[in-house]
């Protein structure tokens, strides 16, 4: 079995102008390009061209509707890595239905955590039905059981039992919905973000465009995002839909089995278009650091895209140094910034410029706010390192402001809020959510941190996760990433908080206690404190997290600091250690 073809022969380049989901499937369905699932083994599983997939996503259609659902209902999908989903996804636009993807079981925390949120995300949605892989359907029966509006749930061959009956197909217009986007969760309960027809188009045009990733004939998409996530659902399945190409997808799960795998595909099929959070990067990094396979050409890869979290430049260096052999160019980085609520997209960095640094004083950022440059080599005690982000969107607008509301000065550090035609309309069934966020004008308080550098922006961290101790700001990144460098813990083994006390705001780190006896463990907690302290100057107190329990992720992979901050105060954890 040979992958999809990259280029069509006879089908023209259109480059997401068009007005909805069904009419991007309906022009790529003209082509040969499509979709390329592959093993944890990098062997092709099976393929699903455009035009196979508007098919079956016509009989799907025509299936629920002859079940009498209405338009406008929604439909809860598992969103695994599987054909399956595009037949309900796409099935779903066909139908006037809203698909809802939800993320399959993660992490650890069982059966009963993730029933939960299933149970929650019912609710939310209003979902009238669910399907999944048949691995999960009894998840879904078991969250269904308390819901009475949900009349049918299973696996596909729940969907393939209903009768194909010849009604007319009703397929989502401009002036619709697309679809529930859940928010990852990572500084609350998630919300749905209801994704319109339109704000979808507008965030696809600004990405495919020339201020994004400049689509061009022969471009190849590979990813092995998760498609309950934005950058997978919209990055690698709605943006080479609205440009007809073809992708090659790895499970979530083979990748981070297989990292290389990643890599192994963009290679033998000349992938030009790839895209991972920083832990992605260092995944595979870590993997090779070995060997690289002599073989291994990336030379094709030409937009390596980095976002979907706080952009760690050392390890993106390590990775550009560890690939370089085998052709990777550090020019192909494109940080960007983006969110569910603008549907994917915000501002993206220029094509070919790589990754540029703005170093700056730390005593500045955390006392007095501003962003002061730093010029040459400085001691990573005085200088911290942000990556630029890149430019907004055209048709859209980016502001930092003040606590005040007013607009802030270039390298002051304020909060960003957006407006533009790809923000979302508001949380589904959630009006008072919505007005927390969204103005009556449109603008859209993004919750981050950042400052204006010119016409680009540079995102510095989530607010609600900002420590602030005695009137110094501290992100609790350069907690974490100090004990990483400095080799006291492992990658994405600690998480830095803080809490309210009768003496004010106290920083704690939460780390896995991966040394064994009371000895190494108390020494752990020493080491941690020490570092914290000669690194950000602060003092903490240190949770010793024992490894079986893990720290807690969002649905994307983040680090919910929200969540292990919860643990911590509800003894989860191992009893604090307090800094000596």
């Amino acid at each position: 079995m040979n992958p999809l073809p990259t280029r069509n022969s006879r089908l023209a380049l259109r480059r997401a102008d068009f007005r909805s989901v069904p009419e991007m499937l309906d022009y790529a369905a003209e082509g040969e390009t499509g979709i390329t699932f592959y093993s944890v083994r990098g062997e092709i599983i099976s393929s699903l061209p455009w035009r196979e997939a508007r098919e079956r996503a016509h009989v799907a259609a025509r299936r629920l509707i002859g079940a009498g659902f209405a338009p406008g209902e929604r439909i809860l999908i598992t969103a695994d890595t599987w054909p399956g989903f595009f037949d309900l996804f796409f099935g779903a636009q066909y139908a006037g239905l809203l698909p809802v993807p939800v993320s399959i079981p993660i992490g650890i925390g069982g059966k009963d955590a993730y029933l939960d949120q299933l149970r929650r995300q019912f609710v939310a949605s209003g979902a009238v039905a669910a399907f999944g892989i048949d691995d999960l359907a009894g998840f879904l029966a078991d969250a269904a059981q308390e819901i009475p509006a949900v009349r049918l749930h299973g696996g596909l061959a729940v969907l393939e039992a209903l009768p194909e009956k010849p009604v007319d197909l009703r397929p989502l217009g401009p002036a619709d919905l697309c679809y529930l986007q859940f928010s990852s969760g990572s500084t609350r309960h998630p919300h749905g973000v209801q994704i319109t027809q339109k704000a979808l188009m507008a965030n696809l045009a600004g990405m495919t465009g020339p201020a994004g990733l400049d689509v061009v004939e022969g471009d190849r998409a590979v990813s092995w995002l998760p498609l309950y996530h934005d950058m997978g659902l919209i990055g690698f399945l709605m943006a080479p839909l609205s440009s007809q190409l073809s992708l090659d997808y790895l499970t979530p799960r083979d990748f981070a089995r297989r990292p290389m795998q990643w890599l192994n595909i963009i290679a033998a099929n000349r992938g030009t278009i790839s895209y991972s959070p920083s832990f992605g990067y260092d995944l595979a990094t870590r993997r090779a650091a070995r060997q690289v396979p002599a073989d291994l050409d990336l030379s094709s890869w030409r937009h390596a895209g980095i976002g979907g979290d706080m952009i760690r430049p050392d390890v993106l260096e390590r990775f550009a140094a560890t690939f370089e052999g085998a052709g990777f160019s550090r020019k192909a980085f494109i940080p960007s910034y983006g969110m569910a609520e603008v549907c994917l997209a915000i501002t993206f960095s220029p094509g070919g410029t790589g990754v540029r640094i703005d170093t700056v004083d730390r005593t500045a950022l955390a006392e007095a706010q501003r962003a002061v440059p730093i010029a040459g080599p400085a001691d990573e005690r005085r200088a911290r390192r942000f990556v630029i982000c890149g430019k907004v969107l055209p048709g859209h607008r980016l502001e930092v402001r003040g606590e005040s509301g007013a607009v802030l000065g270039e390298r002051e550090v304020g909060r960003l809020f957006a407006q533009g035609p790809s923000i979302m309309p508001g949380y589904y069934g959630e009006p008072e959510a919505t007005r927390e966020v969204l103005s009556a004008d449109g603008w859209l308080d993004t919750g981050d941190l950042g400052y204006r550098l010119g016409d680009e922006i540079v995102v510095t961290g989530r607010a609600k996760d900002l420590i602030i101790v005695n009137g110094r700001n501290v992100w609790p990144q350069d907690i974490e990433w100090a004990l990483e460098s400095r080799g006291v813990v492992k990658n994405d083994d600690a998480a830095a908080f803080s809490i309210d006390t009768p003496d004010g705001e106290r920083v704690v780190v939460a780390v896995l206690a991966r040394a064994s006896g009371e000895e190494g463990r108390q020494a752990l907690a020493r080491d941690v404190a020490g570092a914290v302290r000669e690194m950000i100057a602060v003092d903490c107190d240190v949770a010793l997290v024992p490894p079986s329990l893990g720290l807690p992720t969002t649905s994307s992979g983040k680090l919910s600091r929200t969540r292990v901050k919860a643990n911590y105060l509800s003894g989860v954890y191992a009893p604090k250690t307090a800094a000596a």
